[in-house]
């Protein structure tokens, strides 16, 4: 039984360290992701006429406000999700971006829920919804402005900060427990 408690100690230890590193996470996924929308949405922004026929052909409403909306929306948030700057409030923007994609063009295609896991937008509104709760991460323009106002770093998990000094501690102790 005590081997077991060692056992379950050392892998809470190791969890605890490696949620320290969850800013890479959050950093590789704003620069891949955000990256995608400046560079689709400045080819977007750049061809803005041949934007707004499409929407025209889709029966969307307003098709040129509604083209310059979504290609502005797609270029200026991605350039803001690579820096981390106020990715919260971009994430809702790229969210409804997204969710209206789905609703007034891509849903026509879908036959049923393979055909609907199979698209991308849905998979890019998950990646922007965990960004809108998590936040931008350790290295963001949104940390650094929140370290300089003195506010908590990470609003969502507080206690990642007192458990990952002491998880190094508790990775030895685990570890040097599991051994004897």
């Amino acid at each position: 039984m005590k081997k077991l408690q060692s056992l379950i100690s050392f892998a809470d230890a190791v969890v605890c360290r490696l949620s320290s590193y969850g800013w890479v996470a959050a950093l590789l996924t704003r620069l891949f992701v955000g990256y995608f929308f400046f560079e689709t949405g400045w080819a977007k922004v750049h061809s803005l006429d041949a934007f707004t026929m499409r929407f025209a052909q889709w029966g969307i409403p307003y098709p040129a406000f509604n083209a310059a909306l979504s290609a502005y929306t797609e270029c200026i948030g991605g350039a803001l999700t690579i820096l981390g700057l106020a990715t919260r409030f971009v994430s809702v923007a790229m969210i409804i971006n997204m969710a209206v994609a789905v609703l007034s063009v891509k849903l026509k295609s879908v036959a049923g829920l393979n055909d609907f896991v199979e698209l991308d937008e849905p998979l890019y509104a998950l990646v922007y919804l965990w960004l809108m709760f998590y936040g931008a991460g350790g290295l963001s323009i949104d940390y650094l402005i929140r370290s300089a106002l003195g506010l908590p770093a990470d609003l969502e998990h507080p206690e990642n900060d007192r458990r990952a000094a002491a998880s190094e501690r508790e990775l030895m102790r685990a570890g040097s427990a599991s051994l004897q």
